[in-house]
């Protein structure tokens, strides 16, 4: 994973570029566009915007559109098409370049004819994968809510966001509990926990949030949290109760100890050592 920043150049500010090592998404492009206009050109990928500040105008299958920063817009791969910020304040954007199987080819033509999307669930939905493709370490979440924004992308293109989506599926939920039981440390993709479960990855993402209330990397996270947190019991330093559970690093552990138990691994230590009162925690393994 490698990330990239640049200075103003060319019309653009606060230029960001990161190629997530993510299967799926070929790369991510959030920038301040003032005064740059792109000409006429073409991507290998489905180009997924979305705006956060001011509006663009675009030319895609020789008819002229517009994006606001409450609206998704795709752009089909191959097809061409230019850009250029509609309002002197200029224009902030956050691409996804994804990759061409992500969606089907067969619906290149009706991205051509509907390329915008005023949907606010998927829009949030890419928000969040966004957030989750810069936190080292998220590799299951990023693909998890990756295969959502597919999902639904798909259902856009064709006029099928009404349909029912089967997803009870118990016995499918609770085989992927235990790999992740199993594979707690050494983790699991979710492309690579359908292919052992033979189910497809979103519908085996949807089954395990039905039947145990969260989605599968919540439910890794915690469970890496609680072998952390007895490894510390343990008397093992943070650093090395992070590495040991499964955890990027140890930024990476404080992150989501924090989140679980409301106070970071060091004070949790430190207070463990010292006989003292933990507040607004447990010491309860």
């Amino acid at each position: 994973m490698g990330v990239g920043r640049g200075p103003e150049r060319d019309g653009h500010t606060d230029t960001v570029v990161l190629e997530p090592g993510i299967d799926g998404i070929a790369e991510v492009f959030h920038t301040h566009m003032r005064q740059h206009a792109y000409p006429m050109h073409t991507h290998r990928s489905w180009t997924l915007l979305i705006i956060d500040s001011g509006t663009v105008r675009y030319d895609l299958g020789r008819h002229e559109h517009g994006a606001l920063d409450r609206t998704v817009t795709l752009l089909p791969p191959h097809v061409p098409h230019n850009g250029t910020p509609a309002t002197e304040q200029g224009l902030r954007k956050r691409v996804l370049y994804l990759e061409p199987e992500q969606i089907d080819p067969d619906l290149v033509g009706h991205a051509v004819d509907h390329p915008m999307f005023d949907d606010p669930l998927l829009r949030h939905r890419i928000h969040q994968l966004h957030g989750t493709l810069f936190q080292p370490g998220e590799r299951l979440e990023s693909e998890s809510r990756l295969a959502l924004v597919c999902e639904r992308l798909r259902q856009h293109l064709r006029d099928d966001l009404d349909s029912p989506r089967v997803t009870d599926d118990p016995g499918l939920a609770d085989r992927l509990r235990d790999l992740l039981d199993a594979r707690t440390v050494e983790g699991v993709s979710l492309a690579g926990a359908a292919e052992l479960l033979h189910a497809h990855p979103v519908h085996l993402a949807r089954a395990f949030t039905r039947r145990f209330g969260m989605p599968p990397h919540q439910y890794l996270v915690g469970r890496r949290v609680d072998l952390a947190r007895r490894l510390i019991l343990q008397g093992r330093a943070p650093a090395h109760a992070a590495a040991d559970s499964g955890f990027h690093d140890q930024a990476h552990l404080n992150r989501h100890f924090k989140r679980v138990l409301g106070l970071p691994p060091g004070r949790y230590a430190r207070a463990l050592r010292n006989g003292t009162e933990l507040s607004g925690a447990s010491v309860r393994p």
